[in-house]
């Protein structure tokens, strides 16, 4: 089976699941860059408002085509109870080309429902697995044990 990791992070505590997922699974990853600036406080207060909107937004080109995969896992952070946006445009960008999902989410401590269910209904199906995370939990490292039970 193929495997590719799709990840938006903005400050770096998904980018470091989705790296440690990819480097599991020996398969492709791929970052999600917009196009928007949502580094610093200006870019915090923009990604807010853009989320609570369901704001699409230009992205930068990919290089990995997900209907290429068997599975895509897809991680984004906790936007004010919503995906961060970046992820809801690239999931509309490649819209129709998932096989499997699997959806890993990072957030200061709640949201993860919601957000579950607006990736679930971009993508057009549920996901195989999903996997919460917090923040301190990724700092601290004390996830390898939930991460370990998501990549079964």
């Amino acid at each position: 089976m193929k495997f590719l990791v799709v990840y938006y992070s903005r400050t770096n505590v998904t980018k470091k699941i989705a790296e440690e997922i990819a480097n599991e699974l020996n398969c492709d990853i791929e970052e999600i860059k917009p196009k928007v600036n949502y580094n610093g406080k200006t870019g915090y207060v923009r990604g807010g408002k853009d989320a609570m909107s369901e704001k699409i937004i230009e992205l930068e080109e990919f290089k990995y085509n997900p209907a290429d995969y068997d599975i895509v896992y897809l991680g984004v952070p906790v936007w004010v109870g919503k995906s961060a946006n970046p992820m809801i445009s690239y999931i509309k960008e490649n819209a129709n080309s998932f096989d499997e999902v699997k959806f890993f989410v990072t957030a200061g401590a709640t949201g993860f429902d919601k957000t579950f269910k607006q990736l679930e209904e971009y993508v057009g199906k549920p996901p195989l697995k999903t996997l919460t995370l917090t923040t301190k939990e990724v700092k601290r490292d004390t996830y390898r044990e939930k991460l370990d039970i998501f990549l079964e």
